[in-house]
């Protein structure tokens, strides 16, 4: 069982996507938007160099809770 179906995100949250090579650094990014029906979920992200691309999760992905509450 993954986060994926663990885990319903919403905008706001992260995903991490692992490194597929030896010395390859995760990719992090701020979930944007909630595309798809449940169950099959993709995310508009925007990446940490603030490129934004949508994704389709697979087992390579943890989708953690973003912070609820922001401080200015």
């Amino acid at each position: 069982m993954t986060t994926q179906t663990l885990y319903r995100a919403k905008p706001g949250d992260i995903i991490e996507i692992h490194g597929h090579r030896v010395g390859e650094h995760p990719r992090l990014g701020e979930i944007l938007e909630v595309l798809g029906d449940p169950g099959r979920e993709h995310y508009r992200v925007r990446w940490e160099d603030e490129h934004e691309a949508i994704v389709y999760p697979a087992e390579d992905a943890i989708v953690r809770p973003g912070h609820t509450s922001r401080k200015k």
